[in-house]
């Protein structure tokens, strides 16, 4: 239950308040962003004015399926909400803390098998619907953004952008006209996969079927690029990586990845990648989900799974058992979790590989269940800024991890896009059997 707002202290919300006030006398450019960080008692107020964070993943419209069945009246992000059971990560109070001027909402919906289901595409254009009602409902603080320069637009007049990003290819239910529709819908970037693989292209969690992207895939990727609908790369395979850097024309991104040469988990990115991204323009939004950050923290819950899955086989039918054992094995094991520190040494990798220019911020908050020590929910991007700077990042370079770098990728792909739409029509179906054997009825 939302608690009662009216027995808030004058803390975060009170200065929300004030903040609002004061980017819409400004907008988010250097004079009002120095206005705003002394509202909220930032201390290096200087700093604040060189970056807006451009964040590239955030499952808020899950929530509030999940929560409360899409009804918006039920949670009021106007509010300060980081008190919620479980915990809500993101509220308009903090993403203004946090000094976000532009967030992609992740419209997702579950895969729970090989190759998705009928209603995917139906179900996604459901969760679009949240987050356009989100923009409508808080005009004052969201402002729809479908181009980069509606990017500029809102960030320069105090709203924070908000776009929209499918998470799994499985939405488009293998249709090139559906791939299409949710671009016209929307929709400005598409992860190939989920955690399942799909009949043209394979996820780095499931079962390798493909050697990464099938003939129909690559027309994906390419329908994609004639669009302006960004690739994004995160949760697939290195091979399905691989093979959509070989068949786009645009910068890539992966909008909720890190380094897996830091970290050795399949969502993460291989440095063979990471050397590709100077010539393909793309951009690793490095994420906060623990498991992806720190070795030590991959290992534990690998550990834990297997524990819980010897406990099943020891105790089938004694719920109670297992759940006292693997209490005991937790005490004896403590949960290592990550740190804001670890993030930064993503960081520091990938800019050592790839080049600053191909760095960018995928926090994944609200789709994530644990949270990194010190990054705890949308306030806290600065944090991180901060430590960078400690680490001799120039406030250029900060500027371009924070927003500019994917800001550049949105314009690259819609200069792409133009030229291919002069170039070439819409793709058409791919020839299936059943064409085949109407061709042989003919004769």
């Amino acid at each position: 239950m939302i608690r009662d707002s009216s027995v808030k202290t004058d803390t975060r919300l009170e200065r929300f308040k004030r903040t609002r006030i004061l980017v819409r006398r400004y907008g988010i450019h250097a004079a009002g962003l120095l206005a705003v960080a002394a509202n909220l008692g930032i201390a290096s107020p200087a700093r604040a004015a060189d970056y807006f964070i451009f964040d590239g993943h955030n499952d808020l419209p899950w929530q509030y399926y999940g929560r409360h069945g899409n009804r918006l009246a039920e949670l009021d992000i106007a509010d300060d909400l980081d008190d919620l059971e479980p915990p809500l990560h993101t509220d308009l109070p903090r993403l203004r803390e946090g000094r976000v001027g532009a967030q992609f909402w992740s419209v997702y919906v579950p895969i729970q098998q090989y190759g998705g289901a009928a209603g995917d595409a139906s179900r996604v254009m459901t969760q679009m619907d949240v987050v356009r009602r989100l923009v409508a409902r808080y005009p004052d603080d969201l402002s729809l953004a479908l181009t980069a320069a509606d990017v500029r637009a809102a960030v320069s007049g105090g709203r924070i952008a908000s776009l929209m990003g499918i998470e799994g290819g499985h939405a488009i239910e293998d249709s090139l006209g559906t791939l299409r529709s949710l671009y016209a819908a929307g929709a400005r970037y598409m992860t190939l996969t989920h955690g399942k693989g799909l009949r043209w292209a394979d996820s780095a969690t499931d079962t390798a079927r493909h050697d990464g992207l099938t003939d129909f895939g690559v027309t994906v990727v390419r329908e994609m690029n004639r669009l302006g609908m960004l690739v994004d790369l995160s949760h697939v395979t290195a091979a399905t990586m691989h093979d959509a850097l070989d068949a786009s024309s645009a910068p890539v991104i992966f909008s909720h990845s890190s380094a897996r040469a830091v970290t050795d988990h399949p969502r993460n990115v291989p440095d063979d990648v990471l050397e590709r991204l100077p010539e393909n323009g793309g951009v690793v939004m490095v994420t906060f989900v623990p498991g992806y950050v720190s070795q030590d923290k991959r290992d534990w819950d690998r550990a834990r799974r297997g524990e819980q899955a010897r406990l099943e086989a020891v105790h089938p039918f004694d719920e109670e058992a297992r759940e006292a054992a693997l209490e005991a094995w937790m005490e004896a094991h403590p949960n290592p979790g990550a740190t804001l520190p670890q993030v930064a040494d993503h960081i520091d990798h990938i800019r050592d590989v790839a080049g600053i220019a191909h760095i960018g911020i995928g926090g994944d908050f609200d789709g994530i269940g644990e949270v990194v020590e010190g990054l705890e929910d949308v306030s806290t991007y600065p944090a991180l800024m901060e430590e960078l700077a400690r680490r001799g990042y120039s406030d250029a370079d900060i500027a371009a991890i924070a927003g500019d770098n994917v800001l550049r990728v949105m314009e690259e792909a819609e200069r792409v896009a133009a030229e291919e739409q002069a170039a070439r029509p819409a793709a058409d179906p791919p020839q299936t059997d059943d064409d085949d054997d109407e061709d042989d009825d003919d004769e």
